[in-house]
């Protein structure tokens, strides 16, 4: 109560007072002296202002306490608060302290990975399983050709070590029986600078070295016959000047055409083999030509005389030969007296080059496999350094629209999903290969009546890519023979009869 509001009081009640003194004064002013009523009236006027003040100073002692209260209780509560963040800011640190130390594990299209916090160790699981068909029209009535079968089956075990150190396992359990096909370790120094050791592809053949999964048709054209497949041993390689130069040199048992190592030396003498390849525009600004690259591939051996491994490998035959498109086998080493063994130097050269562009790819290669060979047995054992050839040219569309690429295959834009009217991508592909065996080869070391000196195919495809794991592909190849065709129960002779006319289906799954 302010000094105004006292004022206001005082003159109400001496108002009050005053007003009912004068009434008792006229009545009794003959009585009563009036100074005594004065002093009456000052003095009561006196206790009512003491009164007041007893009571104004009594509110402000209860309004004081009214208003620290609420005061005292929100500084308490942001004290709280202020604890509360300073807990929250230590318990985020202490989980994010926690998620860099956890490991890492992903499951995605890319297959299933473990990974530790700085990725300095990680495992990856994946696996390529392809189920083919093959149907053969107008073959002369060859049994057993025609079928089902689980062309490819291998799990692939792939990681990192003490981030410098990769490794890489993949058997095999399709085909005829289980096998591994690559097991290699591989420091990586730099990306321009990395050693590998083990068994994996011999870097010779371009189409040899585009992963199972990403080939075009259900098996790679003939070039790939006389290039070797995987071998056993150590070699450098790198990429230079941001990929745009690759580079690897290697040393290995050495193995035959087409062959797969069986994992231990059957010679003294080693193999060296090598390949350079260049991109140039891969890095500028001139997208029409980041896609260009062009190389060679090459190897050196020499094979010693009783070395019958050195030869090309018995696909589709029991003798070392070279094969169809569709896995039978029109040449081979199959003299009537005595064996054919590898005898000497061996020599393959391969120009090769591809190029993608958007939807467009192209790509090339010429194989040449030059190599002495003799013959085992009684009486006259001739020799011959024999020149085989092989060359291809694959073209490739994606009809909707998708980039193609060398590596990695096509990435649908929209994965199959017919509810949404999402349909994959679709990819027209065709094909030229033609091989020659040297004519050299008859007869001293090819029965000219049953092998064919030379086979031209041509094939064409769709492939449909429903997402980034399977594929489902349809093709049909169609192959000519010069020469063979002679009498005979058993390849090559009942394959040269008659042209190869084959239909391939295949659906894959690869992760």
């Amino acid at each position: 109560m302010n000094s105004k509001l006292l004022k206001v009081a005082r003159g109400v009640v001496v108002a009050g007072l005053l007003g009912g003194q004068l009434s008792i004064l006229s009545s009794r002013a003959q009585d009563t002296n009036t100074l005594e009523i004065i002093r009456q009236l000052q003095h009561r006027i006196d206790e009512l202002e003491q009164k007041v003040k007893a009571l104004q100073t009594a509110k402000e002692a209860e309004g004081q306490p009214g208003e620290s209260k609420p005061n005292q209780r929100v500084e308490e509560l942001e004290q709280k608060v202020r604890v509360l963040e300073h807990d929250r800011e230590l318990d985020r640190d202490a989980l994010q302290a926690q998620a860099k130390a956890a490991p890492q594990i992903s499951i995605g299209r890319n297959g299933f990975t473990l990974a530790s916090s700085n990725a300095d160790f990680a495992v990856r699981l994946g696996g390529v399983l392809q189920a083919d068909s093959r149907t053969f029209f107008k073959d002369g009535g060859t049994v057993g050709n025609d079928g089902l079968l689980l062309r490819r089956a291998r799990p692939v075990l792939e990681g990192t070590v003490f981030r410098d150190f990769d490794f890489l396992f993949v058997p095999d359990f399709g085909g005829s029986g289980p096998q591994i096909f690559d097991a290699l370790v591989n420091y990586r120094y730099s990306p321009a600078l990395q050693l590998q050791a083990g068994k994996f592809k011999v870097p010779v053949g371009l189409e040899q070295l585009m992963a199972d999964r990403d080939i075009l048709f259900n098996e790679r054209a003939l070039p790939t016959d006389l290039v070797p497949n995987r071998d056993v041993g150590f070699m450098l390689h790198g990429d230079l000047f941001d990929g745009t130069v690759s580079y690897a040199a290697g040393v290995f048992n050495g193995v035959g055409d087409a062959r797969l190592s069986s994992n231990a030396s059957v010679q003294d003498d080693k193999s060296f083999a090598g390949r350079l390849f260049f991109q140039p525009f891969k890095t500028t600004s001139l997208r029409p030509l980041q896609g260009l690259g062009f190389g060679l591939g090459a190897s050196y051996d020499s094979t010693q005389a009783t070395n019958t491994t050195g030869l090309p490998n018995t696909t589709g035959g029991t003798l070392p030969g070279f094969a169809t498109d569709g896995q039978q086998q029109f040449f081979a080493y199959n003299s009537t007296n005595g064996t054919v063994v590898a005898a000497g130097d061996h020599l393959r050269l391969s120009p090769q080059g591809y190029y993608y562009y958007g939807p467009f790819g192209l790509l090339g290669e010429y194989v040449l496999s030059d190599q002495k060979v003799s013959r085992t047995g009684s009486g006259h054992r001739p020799s011959a350094i024999l020149d085989n050839t092989a060359w291809e040219i694959t073209g490739s569309w994606v009809l909707t629209g998708e980039d193609a690429a060398f590596a990695g295959g096509v990435v649908p834009r929209h994965a199959f999903d017919p509810t949404r009217g999402n349909w994959g991508a679709l990819q027209l592909v065709g094909r030229y290969s033609e091989l020659d065996v040297d004519r050299a080869a008859f007869p001293n070391f090819a029965n000219p009546a049953t092998s064919a000196h030379s086979l031209t195919e041509w094939a064409v495809g769709l492939n449909w890519y429903l997402n980034r794991n399977i594929k489902v592909s349809t093709s049909f190849s169609h192959g000519t023979f010069s020469g063979g065709g002679g009498a005979g129960a058993g390849a090559p002779a009942v394959v040269t009869r008659k042209d190869e006319n084959v239909l391939f289906t295949r659906v894959q799954l690869a992760f």
